[in-house]
């Protein structure tokens, strides 16, 4: 499995960025895929996720209602969506397929920076 991910760069605080990953390499077809992000100096943490069989969604507080994560099946191509950025939003934002009986992670993508500014 190869993931790409991309889409990452600058925004002003209330600004909007989106991720993209595009996976190959199998079929997703009772796979999962999520985003997680490392900031400076902190533990990495789960973003948002999405089932690829029913598109099932899942965030982390922190984002609900700014971040969206939606999936172009035709594509094999996962979105993250950034809405309403704010500067604690700043990291490295890295996509990863699971298994969706376990989300345990097994598939990992390089990393794209998002760096947001007030």
């Amino acid at each position: 499995v190869q993931l790409q991910a991309s889409g990452g760069g600058s925004a002003q605080a209330g600004g909007s960025l989106r991720l993209s990953c595009a996976a190959s390499g199998r079929t997703f077809s009772g796979y999962g895929m999520g985003w997680f992000r490392q900031a400076p100096g902190k533990e990495r943490e789960f973003v948002a996720a999405i089932r690829w069989t029913g598109g099932n969604t899942y965030f982390a507080d922190s984002v609900k209602g700014r971040f969206t994560i939606s999936r172009d099946n035709a594509k094999n191509t996962v979105y993250l969506q950034m809405n309403s950025l704010k500067p604690e939003d700043t990291a490295v934002y890295s996509c990863a397929v699971a298994h969706d009986s376990s989300w345990s992670y097994d598939y990992w993508g390089q990393g794209t920076q998002v760096t947001v500014s007030s």
